[in-house]
């Protein structure tokens, strides 16, 4: 095994470890993990929130003994993935032992290990992301038509992992007719790969028509709820964040497309990043939507910085080395849930001043919001079990939450496998288990719920009474409300198709 190769497992080792430690005890899920992995329960080309990739990896992880494990594995590995891809960049663009030290090292002690701590579509998408640059890099250089198949494999796989992907797709496009690569567009091999392209994707936009395009529900619901909180200057400040230890590994890589003359010819990269992250910032994304941007750049970076730190400037390679390090143990510090909730909110001033604490309703909490997601969950869902059990007549017993966490968290803590809780909240609405008879009804509701005393549906059950509350001090489930409805007077049943049908369209 050569040294490279061996150099290279140990940074896969490396991340993986990493990954063990970044989470303390006392932490659950996140909210958004436990939806996903219900999608695997329910296999389809689509769903509202997100295209099918994940729900065919969840499907994998329910199959799978210590799903806990498995959820937590799954994210580390794509981004080990999106670690080999940088290294492989590297090495197209003739970095040597430095250059591939240098970038692994950048994407190790990077946002991606915050992304790849959590079990959701954004770990694919990075990579999905850095497989297709790597991919019309290849072709760029070798002007082989294989990267062009690759580039539209690696296309079609990340669409249906996220949407995000089309960002890409929209800043390369000018960028190619902008730069001397334009030539590529007389290429018919071109036109064949965007046909498997689209070949693959096909699947997803049929079940949307069939649908009548969820995902243009979701896109304005977003945008109404969360979106218009987003500053879009607290978007820039957050690109600087994300890869704050390597980020003149990034500006290099600027440089060096104008500059480096074996470069030069890669200047579309240049462009692309232009064209994208400002159609990011004209639409008020996420600042996280960005992040699959960088990986590629670190390696253009790398490679460039190595061929200037030699002779004399020699010892740069190691300052630039420790530099990563030494940046990244700051933000290790409050990126990651490694200490305990009391301990963040008795000491909030670092995560306050780099505005962590900012939730998505725009304000400041006592924790950050994913933080506050990672918890309670287990709380909920042991003391729905505590109600559930008592109900004699299960079979006809509807869990019915009010958003797709509680649901989630439920169904996957439950000792009961088939409780089957549902909410009227994202993918959920079509999973409800119409075909029995609801007769009772266990009801989880928010804490800023505005009917206390159940009024809505005191007349529709013969017993209705509060069994219970999430007291998780921290977390952002404290006070949700467990509600029990017994023995109903009218159908239920037809009562939720019109609740259901309303929050769809």
């Amino acid at each position: 095994m050569s040294k490279k190769t061996l150099i290279l497992w140990f940074f896969i080792l490396l991340k993986f470890a990493i990954h063990c430690v970044v989470i303390a005890p006392g932490y659950d899920l996140h909210r958004d993990e436990y939806l996903h992995v219900d999608q695997g329960k329910h296999l389809a080309w689509g769903y509202l929130s997100v295209p099918p990739f994940t729900s065919w990896t969840s499907y994998l992880i329910l199959h799978l003994e210590n799903p806990d494990f498995w959820v937590k594995f799954f994210p580390a590995l794509f981004g080990v993935l999106t670690l080999v891809v940088v290294w492989k960049a590297i090495e197209a663009l003739g970095g040597n032992l430095f250059a591939l030290i240098l970038g692994a090292s950048a994407v190790t002690l990077s946002v991606l290990l915050r992304i790849n701590m959590l079990y959701q579509p954004n770990s694919v998408d990075i990579f999905g992301w850095t497989l297709l640059y790597f991919s019309i890099l290849q072709y760029l250089k070798t002007e082989q038509n294989k990267w062009l198949y690759m580039a539209a494999i690696a296309f079609g796989l990340s669409f249906l992992n996220k949407y995000n992907i089309v960002f890409l797709a929209a800043g390369m496009a000018p960028a190619l007719l902008l730069t001397s690569q334009r030539k590529i567009f007389s290429n018919s091999r071109l036109y064949v790969a965007a046909v498997v392209a689209v070949l693959i994707i096909a699947p997803n936009l049929i079940w949307q028509y069939q649908n009548k395009f969820p995902v243009i529900h979701h896109m304005k619901l977003l945008a109404e709820t969360q979106l218009v909180n987003v500053d879009r200057m607290d978007f820039v400040k957050e690109q600087l964040l994300f890869f704050m230890g390597s980020m003149f590994i990034i500006l290099a890589a600027f440089i060096s497309f104008f500059t480096y003359p074996a470069f030069q010819k890669y200047q579309v990269f240049f462009w692309s990043f232009v064209f994208t992250l400002s159609l990011f910032i004209y639409l008020k994304a996420k600042g996280y939507y960005a992040i699959g941007l960088y990986p590629i750049y670190l390696a253009f970076g790398s490679v460039y910085l190595e061929s200037l730190f030699v002779g004399k400037r020699a010892w740069l390679r190691v300052a630039s080395i420790l530099l990563i390090i030494i940046l990244s143990i700051p933000i290790f510090r409050v990126a990651f849930p490694t200490k305990s909730p009391f301990e963040i909110a008795q000491n909030p001033k670092i995560y306050k001043d780099l505005g962590l604490l900012r939730w998505e309703d725009g304000k400041d909490h006592e924790l950050p919001q994913d933080f506050s997601d990672m918890l309670g969950w287990s709380e909920l869902a042991h003391k729905v079990d505590s109600v559930y059990e008592k109900v004699s007549d299960k079979k006809h017993t509807l869990v019915l939450c009010d958003n797709y966490g509680q649901a989630g968290a439920i169904n996957y803590y439950s000792k009961y496998k088939d409780i089957g809780a549902v909410t009227l909240n994202a993918d959920y609405i079509d999973w409800f288990p119409l075909d029995e008879e609801i007769k009772n009804v266990i009801l989880v509701q928010n804490a800023d719920d505005d009917d206390k005393e159940r009024k809505k549906e005191q007349p529709l059950f013969r017993e209705v009474r509060l069994t219970g509350k999430v007291e998780s001090r921290y977390a952002r489930e404290r006070g949700t409300s467990i509600y029990v409805l017994l023995d109903a007077k009218v159908s239920i049943n037809n009562i939720l198709k019109g609740d259901i049908e309303a929050e769809r369209w």
